[in-house]
């Protein structure tokens, strides 16, 4: 079976950034499995993978722009630091969970200034080129509640 839309695909891989470091890994782990067409991983990467079948091993690289995008300026906000209340000290890289009109929505502690604390929305990997070293495992017909779901069910995936 190849993959494709409304199929259940389940792969091993090791993601490197463009100078080579590894950025993660599902080794020693089960292999991620995802529901095909449902953008349940990123875009460059599920376009590459489609038409593919168990077994096949690929390399992939993979555009910021059709990864987590690019760097958006407009997500980086300055608040007063009064606003992260049960905190002693507030740093750099700290992250915190802040409710959006979008729902809740993790950023990063990007900048501190003396009462002035400067928070990222952007995803961590916004802006960076990726490349996966890819060895699909299986694929197979997803069941229905899957497709209901709009994600993999099981090993690798989603856990009811």
């Amino acid at each position: 079976m190849i993959i494709s839309d409304n199929c259940i695909a389940s792969f091993h891989y090791t993601l490197t950034d463009k100078d080579g470091k590894v950025l993660d890994s599902s080794d020693g782990r089960e292999p991620l499995a995802y529901l095909h067409g449902a953008s349940n991983i990123i875009p460059g990467l599920e376009k590459e993978l489609a038409g593919k079948q168990a077994g096949d091993k690929l390399q992939v690289a993979v555009p910021a722009a059709e990864a987590y995008g690019e760097r958006n300026e407009a997500m980086m906000q300055e608040l007063p630091a009064n606003m992260f209340t049960g905190v002693d000290k507030i740093e750099v890289g700290m992250e915190f969970h802040a409710q959006t009109e979008n729902g809740t929505q993790v950023v990063s502690v990007a900048a501190v200034d003396g009462d002035t604390v400067t928070v990222d929305a952007n995803h961590p990997l916004a802006g960076v080129d990726l490349n996966f070293d890819v060895e699909i495992t299986e694929v197979r017909e997803a069941t229905e509640e899957e497709q209901q779901h709009g994600h993999a069910h099981g090993a690798g995936g989603h856990e009811h």
